[in-house]
């Protein structure tokens, strides 16, 4: 019997073609798991009306952790109709299935390192090092949204009077989303960003938030982050405003370690990071829990590639490496990175983005050859 069992999601889009160059590195490392395919994407909403199946979710109860290719989402007026026309006006509901994924299983914690491996064209600086912790429950993503507004939801809010003019534009007219934190919440991901700086030896830990605009959410936030801080006095912590901090990074990287922020916050500005460090193409992540994990590369499911093998799959490989560490398997996370780094350094074989030529075009590997080559240099 195999020593894991791995759920298998590849998803949507290029999810299906770097899951397959995750499958060549994987094979070449002799891993020591069994592979159970698990539904999940576009395909199933369209087909039946749930884009995580019940199914999914029992084979992710009887496996280790899941790793993970890419989603496609589209907005509900899209989504509808889309659905198959036996299950169109039924009250179905489109709800991404990574944010009902992190619901479901607790996985608290986003995890997104962004490392400029030497050698890379792509590098906006070589010394980028940063690992952002980002909230991956609550906030802005927690799904409680109205549109249109109901009278009954707006008279409770109206006991916040500025919410009073919003009936002028007619409730039929009004949308609403909502910026949902626990104090539970902001200290979890605030201890997980300090905990993760002392292990590894890192310097600093800056919280990235906006408490002179979001007063209560954002200066709930902050207050929580003071606090925890106190129990780290070896760490340098610092705040910065979202829209500062997407300034500062772009001048001064080098100065950032760890990032740690809510929800929303912690989106953006990991594909800012990922930016410095060559883009989407290297930007891996960890969704984790107390006793289960997905793991996931940060880019979409670009469905016009899907199937044409153009894409990088070292995000996936790096998302690969993620999961050797939190199954503590670290020969395993090592070997991997150390191959990834010498193909990014040798600069011989790499996809179109890393060529600087359009998708397809000659000059180019594909996504396999590139997993082709990192597993011959293991």
């Amino acid at each position: 019997m195999a020593k894991y069992r791995i759920a298998w999601m590849p998803g949507d889009g290029v999810g299906n073609d770097v899951m397959d160059a995750a499958k060549i590195v994987l094979d070449a490392l002799k891993f020591d798991a069994e592979y159970v395919p698990a539904d999940i994407g576009w395909e199933f909403w369209c087909n039946e009306g749930d884009p995580l199946p019940q199914r999914t979710l029992d084979i992710l109860k009887e496996t280790d952790c899941a790793l993970f290719g890419a989603i496609t989402s589209k907005p509900n007026d899209e989504a509808q109709q889309e659905l198959a026309p036996e299950l169109q006006g039924k009250g179905l509901v489109y709800f991404s299935p990574i944010v009902r994924l992190r619901q479901t299983f607790n996985l608290h914690t986003n995890m997104r390192p962004c490392k400029a491996y030497p050698g890379n064209p792509l590098n906006y600086r070589d010394d980028v090092d940063q690992v952002v912790f980002r909230e991956n429950t609550e906030g802005s993503y927690g799904g409680v949204e109205f549109f249109p507004l109901p009278e009954s939801v707006y008279d409770a809010l109206c006991l916040n009077p500025k919410m009073k003019p919003w009936k002028k534009k007619g409730l039929e007219n009004v949308a609403l989303s909502t910026r949902i934190m626990s104090k539970q919440g902001c200290e979890s991901i605030c201890r997980q960003a300090f905990e993760f700086a002392r292990t590894h030896g890192r310097k600093r830990v800056t919280l990235v938030e906006k408490p002179n605009v979001l007063r209560e959410t954002g200066g709930l936030m902050t207050r929580v982050f003071r606090s925890v801080a106190k129990d780290y006095p070896g760490i340098e912590q610092d705040e910065a405003n979202i829209d500062a901090i997407c300034m500062w990074m772009l001048k001064n990287p080098q100065f950032y370690d760890v990032l740690v922020a809510e929800n929303m916050f912690g989106d953006i500005i990991s594909d800012l990071c990922a930016g410095l460090v060559g883009g989407l193409g290297f930007a891996s992540a960890a969704n984790i829990g107390d006793e289960y994990a997905v793991f996931e590369p940060t880019h979409g499911s670009a469905p016009k590639y899907a199937g044409k093998h153009v894409v990088n799959p070292m995000a996936m490989l790096l998302t690969v490496k993620l999961m050797f560490d939190w199954l503590k398997e670290p020969d395993l996370a090592t070997r991997l990175e150390k191959a990834v780094a010498t193909v990014i350094e040798e600069n011989k074989v790499a996809t179109y983005d890393v060529r600087g030529v359009r998708a397809g075009q000659p000059g180019a590997n594909s996504t396999l050859e590139v997993a082709e080559e990192v597993a011959r240099k293991l």
